[in-house]
């Protein structure tokens, strides 16, 4: 193994360690770890593959090790965490198996953990030899998935729906695009696919900063089902529009776009930097002020209002693996809190007459449609304006029976899915 190798497998070991033992989101160890920079972009491309790959599927790779080893009992956390990379490798990312067997060795010797050489080369030769049968007769998706999470899914939602929520999350999201105008001629210069809403999807991987039009600022990166909100206002143009936890950015950008003097608010100052990154890439302008929303004092309310309140993300584990391993349902009540106490501040923030958008990218009922029922049942200057599926474009799937925007993953199979989302348009009363 090389050097460069085995640097690059012991970043991955550190961010595993970070992400399941010290629940650091995986972006943000990615970012902070100090051995990254020094490694180059094709390492560290592999780091990002194969921790992802781990988080997305501990669950079978955990069952896989289980089963592989001679006595009951996990070892010690760093070599299971050894044991998940080299079965990442030899059953999901198909590494020759000397390769993913030698270098997890090697990583042992490295790191201090030379008696259990042994163990390892025989689990994961095991695994090399009987990995791809164990892995086809398991239920993938139910095992990868926490129980908490599988039970408030299929409550919600049922088994059946749940199913294909889990089964998406096996799979890497495509990367999709939102362009400043020309969609037809973007989607041609990509090499992408027009999608009915106006976005443009490419196979995921690749470096982005690399394609056409980056450079020059014509087009960001986007789910679709983000892209929703910022369409559902009408025209927009010389309106003014509060954008709220607004980073990193992406719907302010539409919002630009679509002719709206914008004020972008996020309480995270250091967020807000990518923000303003964002729309100087893009040649956009808007004013960007670090504020908390929930006590934010603006000398007059906006003709919209765009929340997009911190959540849970778990409509986002396609792109964020690691949301299965570090959230918790403590985590959803606090958010939920949060969450309630500025859609009602919102209120205050639109003009009679004027429009509110919330959304989040949650599939959690308590961060989604409770919030909004909640809301009209205790605030009746707003209404609910339902959304119709001319308004995307024709998809009527993920639309709800009272008019919200309910996406999840699973749904849009044929177009290639799509992020969890829920978003409600509600409509200030003239006073």
């Amino acid at each position: 193994m090389t050097d460069t190798s085995l640097a690059a497998r012991g970043v991955a070991l550190d961010l595993l360690r970070d992400v399941l033992r010290k629940s650091v989101p995986f972006d943000d160890a990615f970012d902070a770890h100090p051995e990254l920079a020094a490694l180059q972009p094709r390492d560290r491309g592999f780091v990002r593959l194969l921790v992802a790959t781990v988080l997305r599927r501990l669950g079978q790779i955990d069952e896989m090790i289980q089963a592989s080893l001679a006595k009951p009992g996990l070892p010690k956390a760093a070599i299971h965490d050894m044991l998940r990379l080299g079965t990442a490798q030899l059953v999901f990312l198909n590494t020759p198996a000397h390769a993913a067997v030698d270098t997890a060795v090697e990583l042992a010797a490295a790191r201090n953990a030379a008696p259990y050489k042994g163990l390892i080369n025989a689990v994961l030769r095991r695994i090399g030899r009987e990995g791809a049968e164990m892995a086809a007769r398991q239920d993938a998706g139910r095992l990868n998935t926490p129980d908490w999470l599988w039970l408030s899914w299929r409550s919600a939602y049922g088994t059946a729906r749940t199913r294909g929520i889990v089964e998406a999350h096996l799979h890497e999201a495509p990367l999709d695009i939102t362009v400043k105008s020309d969609p037809e001629g973007w989607a041609e210069r990509l090499g992408a696919t027009l999608l009915p809403t106006g976005s443009l999807r490419r196979p995921p991987g690749g470096s982005v900063i690399e394609l056409p039009g980056f450079d020059e600022g014509e087009w960001w990166i986007q789910d679709l089902a983000a892209s929703l909100p910022a369409k559902l206002f009408g025209d927009l143009r010389a309106k003014r529009v509060f954008d709220l936890c607004a980073a990193p950015g992406g719907k302010t950008a539409q919002l630009v776009v679509q002719g709206a003097q914008v004020t972008a608010i996020d309480r995270s100052a250091r967020r807000l930097e990518r923000v303003t990154e964002n729309l100087k890439r893009l040649r956009l302008e808007a004013e960007v002020l670090a504020a908390d929303a929930a006590t934010w004092e603006p000398e007059e309310p906006a003709d919209a209002v765009l929340l997009d309140a911190p959540c849970s993300a778990t409509g986002a584990i396609r792109r964020h693996p690691d949301i299965l391993r570090v959230k918790t349902p403590d985590d959803i009540a606090k958010l939920a809190r949060a969450q309630s106490r500025l859609l009602a501040r919102s209120v205050e923030l639109v003009k009679p007459g004027g429009t509110l958008i919330y959304c989040t990218c949650s599939i959690q009922p308590e961060e989604g449609e409770a919030q909004v029922a909640r809301l009209l049942e205790q605030d009746r200057r707003v209404e609910r304006w339902p959304v119709t599926a001319d308004e995307l474009g024709g998809l009527s799937e993920p639309i709800n029976e009272v008019g919200e925007v309910r996406s999840l993953p699973g749904m849009l199979a044929d177009l290639g899915g799509i992020d969890g989302f829920f978003v409600a348009r509600l409509r200030r009363r003239l006073d």
